[in-house]
């Protein structure tokens, strides 16, 4: 994960603030959170589709050679 110290995480925060205005920035935090938290989960399904995936060939190539 990217670390941000600090005063980066103000920066981005005042850059944020200017550009969105304090009105939308609740709203555009939360639409970014929702696709961080989107993302992981495609992310997790994904590895978890490959894992069945070398179980099988796994289980595959044992059987036939067994």
């Amino acid at each position: 994960m990217i670390g941000f110290s600090m005063p980066e995480l103000l920066l981005i925060l005042g850059i944020a603030l200017v550009v969105f205005g304090p009105g939308k920035l609740p709203e555009v935090g939360k639409a970014v959170g929702k696709s961080i938290q989107e993302f992981k989960k495609a992310m997790a399904e994904e590895e978890t589709a490959k894992e069945k995936t070398v179980i099988r060939t796994t289980s595959r190539d044992e059987h036939e050679q067994g």
